[in-house]
């Protein structure tokens, strides 16, 4: 299980597989590298994945080090203990914003983004499903009953079959001794709330810090977090960047869609 230790200290685990230019993988909030199984057989590329710290299979830290500065400083050090010098990064939700964290912040480092479902305005109504469910186990018994909630909790989704949604169950959840049991840090929840509780960001500046490097966003066209308003304004300031709504999907496509792999083969090329 290869493992290095961030600044700090915290053993983090991350996987390196493929051949080529490198992308660095970078999951959402409550995930990990897991959620980029379905895509990675799709792209000719060396796919790095990190579990951040309280993640996965990382270590649990100190709640107050649950943040997007940090954690874009765990991914620089992850491509420093591997020693690559530029990588493109394919950031899902919370991996976009630490994306364009980088791009504002070690530009030399990013061969080009990949944003999946997120932008720089973040719909209330999407952080409002996320504080619902995060740091909170399913209280479920079986792995059927997981299955069933794993597909209510994930607004926006269509003709997704349950063979899907066990691979998720099985993705993001523990076996423990009173059932399930969440797979990350549950004092996560500590952090957001904390972060909910900060004064509004203008996160503009940091999508335009991406100027110039190769820019795809694939959003859930039923995504609760990502508007179409938001969508439409990213495109109208980077009208070069590539471009899918993926219907039936919310907040986050699988990426094997069709629309999904067609952009994200488009922008790997690019890089």
């Amino acid at each position: 299980m290869p493992r290095f230790s961030a600044a700090d200290g915290t053993p983090l685990h991350y996987t390196d597989e493929g051949r080529g230019p490198a992308v660095l993988a970078l999951s959402g909030l409550t995930r990990n590298g897991s959620d980029f199984d379905y895509v990675a057989p799709h792209l000719d590329r060396r796919l790095i994945r990190l579990d951040y710290r309280g993640r996965g299979r990382s270590d649990w830290a100190d709640p107050a080090t649950y943040t997007i500065p940090q954690e874009a400083q765990d991914a620089l050090a992850l491509l420093d203990h591997l020693g690559v010098a530029r990588a493109g990064v394919l950031g899902t939700s919370r991996g976009g914003l630490i994306a364009m964290v980088l791009a504002a912040t070690a530009r030399d480092r990013l061969s080009g983004v990949g944003l999946v479902d997120i932008g720089p305005d973040l719909a209330p109504e999407g952080l409002a499903a996320i504080q619902g469910y995060i740091g909170r186990n399913p209280g479920v018994a079986t792995r059927a009953e997981a299955v069933a909630a794993r597909a209510a909790l994930m607004q926006g989704f269509d003709g997704v079959p349950a063979s899907r949604w066990a691979e998720e169950v099985d993705k993001h959840y523990l076996d423990g001794p009173n059932g399930l049991t969440i797979n990350y840090d549950p004092r996560l929840a500590e952090a957001f709330a904390a972060a909910s509780a900060q004064p509004p960001v203008d996160l503009w500046p940091l999508f335009d810090a991406m100027a110039g490097l190769p820019l795809a966003l694939v959003r859930g066209a039923n995504s609760d977090l990502l508007s179409a308003e938001t969508a439409a304004e990213m495109r109208r300031r980077r009208p070069d960047m590539l471009f899918a709504d993926v219907p039936g999907r919310g907040h986050v496509p699988f990426l094997d869609e069709p629309e999904a792999l067609e952009i994200l083969r488009a922008w790997v090329g690019r890089l």
